[in-house]
């Protein structure tokens, strides 16, 4: 099975071009389609949608994401091998936060010729490299063949939290259709505490943890782990990014009390 997670829509014809190589290679694939809708060039949305979608394929499915604002750069091609599936894309951090949440295991540089198509565009490595690596992949090519194993693969800003003076801090990492604020931080310490002290930029809350989002009066603030597995800040039926000024990428700290 294949996913495809990109930026490129549905009014041209690029996803169908990728289709067709996948099924070229590999007449049998299943193909499904995450989205096509992610905003052009937003690595972070689409690392977002990627990690949202990944856990519940099965075990040995391919995940082909491209949202490739470096296309023909010297940005690498890779392929990242977890325990549970595969990552195809470009080495710009758009496939490290689904990764890392299924135990890395190896990454390769997609480098081998034999498994991209003859010629290659320096503009659509989506059709010519990684749809050929994806289909390959689902086909049993044993992902060592592509080229060498690396240890640097890009990790970009929204994959990592640090620690400050017992705060976390992280970054939005997505502000979802209701207005939550879904940040990047995963911690079980939420379940453990009863509030959280939250800055944002030049806003400090102090929001209830709780496990849904009626479990505070309506239009108050409130803090829990939503159904992707991070730290949500939200207002029951209200638009939390909306009041307290917050869009994707603003910087969050957190401490919990």
């Amino acid at each position: 099975m294949i996913t495809l997670t990109t930026d490129f829509g549905l009014t041209d014809t690029y996803v169908a071009q990728m289709k067709g190589v996948i099924l070229t290679i590999n007449p049998n694939a299943t193909i499904i389609d995450n989205t096509h809708n992610v905003e052009k060039f937003n690595i972070r949305m689409g690392a977002f949608m990627l990690t949202s979608i990944s856990p519940y394929f099965p075990k040995g499915t391919v995940h082909l994401a491209v949202v490739d604002p470096g296309v023909g750069t010297a940005r690498r091609a890779i392929v990242i091998q977890t325990k549970h599936s595969f990552f195809v894309g470009p080495d710009n951090g758009i496939l490290l936060l689904a990764a890392q949440n299924q135990g890395i295991e190896h990454i390769y540089e997609i480098a081998n010729h034999e498994f991209m198509l003859p010629k290659v565009s320096d503009t659509f490595h989506g059709r010519d490299v990684f749809a050929p690596a994806a289909a390959y992949l689902d086909n049993g090519v044993n992902p060592h063949a592509f080229g060498p194993q690396i240890n640097d693969a890009v990790i970009p800003r929204f994959a990592t939290v640090a620690h400050k003076e017992g705060w976390l801090v992280g970054e939005v990492l997505h502000v979802d259709g209701f207005g939550n604020v879904i940040t990047n931080i995963q911690t079980p310490e939420v379940i453990e505490k009863q509030y959280i002290d939250v800055k944002f930029c030049q806003t400090f809350i102090k929001p209830k943890i709780a496990k849904t989002y009626a479990q505070t009066p309506r239009h108050q603030a409130i803090a829990l782990i939503g159904s992707h597995g991070f730290l949500e800040i939200a207002l029951n039926q209200g638009n939390a990014a909306k009041k307290f000024h917050v869009k994707t990428g603003d910087k969050i700290e957190v401490k919990f009390v």
